[in-house]
């Protein structure tokens, strides 16, 4: 059967290319998905400054089983305790400080620079292409690139900033270049604990076993001499010493590729069975000859088992390659958005691909054997007859398949507005839900289909006559091949819609909720790392502010309340005035040392008021007790925890607070005092000032750098979509030309012909949209209630014309095009041609 199957291969050029098309790009998706969902459960990040050494030790960087997102650093008595274990060589001390080197009063580079001790250059290794080590305080070694970039050679003096601190030193020697992404300023030893000021701290601790000792004997003893003061990493685990926060962002991979692999998964296994099931459709004549000629029920379905069994092996294995490359730009897009750090490296292996191509294979399969069931089970004569019009579709395991499609879709919504908070797990009940119900409804196409013609036929008729007739004939009469059509713009707008707006709701809801939680008038930013503490005590003095505040954003935990709260650190002295604080009991004056001000809601769920403590878990780990200082009135979209500014900054990577928030005494003069804080930030290197509308504009920007990330997901899986659109449509079209033929041979001309297509095309989209609009308001709408309180999701009209339009052209473009093509040849060939 299978050979017989391959000498009508020519006949059947159409919906092979068709299916193949489905399953190609649907196992390539998948597959793309898998590879970020293994790349974020292997978190893969490959050593780059600390290459030169096996072993690494680094502060333990998480709590409670959750990533910090600070640097947890060593103590520096650390570094005797691993140089005295048996086995190693030698123990290098690694610190390092935010800080730049400045020309004309700009900082060189676009990358962030870090002032770094010289013993640490042989982690890397970095080596001497000029110069001598720095010795002196005011030694210097600067890297190739800053070297460059700011014109300096030996023995040139430079002006640098590190920890807020100017520097006016001597370029004692430049490295040679390296792919080290961060440039660096190497001090002298003593020089940089200085700098860092943090109590002879470090930030990890690279290990040489002693000639001949093994690595992993070695890193064993250093792992039980280091106990639990440390983690001890080896092989590419030492890249997150390098980059402790990129820990976190193996999380947030996983769970958005579990998302939207999900989808993915559900999207590509309708698109394969939609399309296999329409390719099985055209071909019920050709099924019905073959049973009438003597073939038994088993041996046809043999043959289509077999063709679709070859056809998937072909088409995911010619997809493995597609599906990494796409894996990386995915990746690529998330990094360069800052969604996840970039010094995660891209992992596929073979587990993606063989998930791919199973989903992929069971799929066709299963949509062979449930489309191919009545055809080759129905009778020789009665399978004839039904070969020309189809008439039953609604069995009873698809009717009970669309309700639970339907059920759970609308299961999402409900708990989306009744369970759910405003969260970052908000977008995995609210996206799902368009899917689901989208889904149900293409299950239910056909009816949907014939009852709406029915509806619709004398309108249409109205507006249209003679073609309007034919086009509601044929959506009454073959209501199965339209839904075929029907079904993938079901989920195209579904989908398109329902994600664009749940994002344009999510971009409104954070820009309006940072434009009023911001008080101040113009805000001082740090561009070499920080700005010391007098530095706000110098921005009260200026004439014309009313109040100043340093500003430290941050993140850490409640001890028993869950994880990830964002804490915000202000300054006692001008909070009040800078920073929107509906106070309800106590003051943020009161906000010094170990203190904490929260939401009325927050006391509530923490169980606590007015004078209590409040155990907290900083952004390093380090821990505290709070004093609840002050309590204020709920802020929708807006959890922050307040806790002093010098409080937060010590604990931070940066060490220092990167902004202060400035308040004018007078509204109306505002142009005066822009004028003295731009002469004031001129004397601090590296400061730059922008007015409120700049601040809550640069915010959009990198709101819309992050949304970006998504919508090249989203975008991907709307693409699949649209192929599955154009696919089913072209697919369905050309089986028609033996109609089209007949209807010219009756005296048809060939634009009644594109009229009447144009009619139906319009009666597909018109059915879609409304369903598909339906199916996004299972998202959007559940979303928004939840993030704005409002049913009616934020976002322009533009978008949903958008995509309707999107949807008219690619229905208009692939069902006429087509025809247009086919009715080239003259009529009577077109008939005398085989099916």
């Amino acid at each position: 059967m299978l050979r017989l199957s391959l000498r009508l291969l020519r006949y059947r050029k159409t919906g092979i290319a068709a299916t193949f098309l489905a399953l190609f790009f649907g196992s390539a998706i998948v597959m793309a998905c898998g590879g970020l969902l293994e790349t974020g459960v292997r978190l893969s990040i490959p050593p780059q400054r600390l290459s030169a050494v096996p072993i690494v030790v680094t502060g333990d960087q998480s709590y409670d089983g959750e990533s910090l997102t600070e640097r947890r650093r060593l103590d520096a008595a650390l570094a005797d305790r691993v140089r005295a274990t048996p086995g190693v060589a030698e123990a290098v001390s690694d610190l390092s400080v935010p800080a730049a080197v400045m020309v004309s009063g700009k900082v060189v580079g676009n990358a962030q620079a870090y002032g770094r001790n010289w013993s640490a250059a042989a982690l890397t290794p970095y080596t001497l292409a000029a110069g001598t080590p720095p010795v002196d305080p005011a030694d210097v070694v600067l890297d190739a690139r800053l070297a460059g970039a700011a014109g300096a050679r030996v023995g040139d003096y430079v002006d640098a900033v590190a920890r807020g601190q100017s520097l006016h030193v001597r370029v004692t020697g430049i490295t040679a270049p390296n792919s080290v992404p961060s440039p660096a300023l190497f001090f002298s030893d003593a020089e940089t604990t200085r700098l860092t000021d943090d109590g002879g701290q470090l930030d990890a601790i690279g290990v040489r076993p002693a000639p001949g000792a093994d690595p992993a004997t070695v890193a064993a003893a250093v792992r039980h001499a280091v106990g639990s003061d440390g983690s001890v990493f080896t092989g590419d685990e030492r890249g997150r010493a390098e980059f402790p926060a990129a820990a976190g962002g193996g999380k947030t991979l996983t769970i958005l590729a579990s998302i939207f692999g999900s989808w993915a998964v559900l999207i590509a296994l309708f698109g394969v069975t939609s399309m296999l099931g329409l390719s099985l459709q055209q071909r019920q004549l050709e099924i019905a000859q073959l049973r009438a000629i003597g073939a038994t029920p088993g041996q046809v379905r043999r043959m289509i088992l077999l063709e679709t069994l070859v056809l998937s092996v072909v088409a995911t294995a010619l997809a493995v390659a597609p599906a990494y490359l796409l894996g990386r730009v995915l990746l690529d897009q998330l990094t360069g958005s800052g969604v996840v750090s970039s010094a995660i490296a891209f992992h596929q292996g073979v587990i993606p691909a063989v998930a791919g191509a199973v989903i992929a294979a069971v799929a066709a399969l299963g949509a062979t054997l449930v489309a191919a069931r009545r055809s080759v089970r129905t009778k020789p004569t009665a399978a004839l007859s039904e070969a020309v019009v189809e008439r039953h579709w609604l069995t009873r395991p698809r009717l009970l398949l669309a309700l639970l499609f339907l059920a759970a879709g609308i299961s999402m919504s409900v708990v989306t507005v009744t369970v759910m908070t405003d969260g970052p797990t908000l977008a995995s009940t609210a996206g799902p839900a368009s899917v689901l119900v989208g889904v149900g409804f293409a299950l239910l196409a056909p009816g949907i289909v014939a009852a709406l013609a029915r509806v619709l036929q004398r309108p249409v008729r109205a507006v249209t006559a003679s073609p309007g007739f034919l086009a509601v004939r044929n959506a009454k009469v073959r209501n199965i091949r339209m839904a075929g059509a029907v079904a993938p713009i079901v989920l195209l707008v579904g989908i398109a819609a329902g994600t664009l707006y749940m994002q344009s709701t999510e971009n409104a809801v954070k820009t309006g909720t940072y434009a009023k939680s911001m008080l101040a008038d113009f805000v001082l930013d740090s561009g070499t790392g920080g700005f010391t503490p007098e530095v706000v005590t110098q921005v009260r003095a200026l004439p014309g502010v009313g109040a100043a505040s340093e500003l430290v954003t941050t993140s850490g935990f409640v001890d028993g309340h869950g994880s990830d709260f964002t804490f915000r650190g202000v300054s006692a002295a001008g909070a009040a005035q800078t920073v929107f604080f509906p106070q309800v009991a106590g003051s943020l004056a009161d906000l010094h040392g170990a203190a904490v001000a929260i939401s009325a809601k927050q006391a509530t769920a923490f169980g606590a008021g007015i004078g209590d403590t409040l155990p907290i878990h900083l952004g390093d780990g380090t821990a505290i007790r709070a004093n609840i200082v002050a309590v204020h009135a709920d802020i929708p979209n807006d959890d922050a925890l307040f806790l002093p500014a010098d409080l937060l900054a010590r604990h931070t990577t940066a060490g220092l607070a990167t902004q202060i928030l400035v308040r004018a005494a007078d509204p109306g003069n505002l142009a005066s005092l822009r004028h003295d804080l731009d002469g004031f930030a001129a004397t601090i290197p590296g400061a730059t000032i922008s007015d409120r509308e700049g601040l809550i504009s640069n915010n959009s920007r990198v709101q819309q750098i992050l949304v970006s990330a998504n919508y090249t997901i989203v975008a991907m899986i709307v693409g699949y979509a649209a192929i599955t659109v154009v696919n089913s449509l072209v697919s369905a079209t050309r089986t028609r030309r033996r109609e089209f033929a007949l209807q010219r041979l009756t005296g048809f001309r060939p634009g009644q012909v594109l009229r009447m297509l144009g009619v139906e095309s319009a009666l597909v989209c018109l059915i879609a949209i409304a369903l598909g609009t339906v199916a996004a308001a299972a998202t959007a709408v559940p979303y928004s209630w939840v993030k704005s309180g409002s049913v009616i999701p934020s976002g322009t009209l533009g978008i949903y014309l958008a995509i309707v339009a999107g949807a008219v052209v690619l229905t208009l473009g692939a069902t006429l095009l087509p025809a247009a093509q086919g009715m080239r040849r003259p009529p009577i060939e077109t008939v005398g041609a085989p099916e």
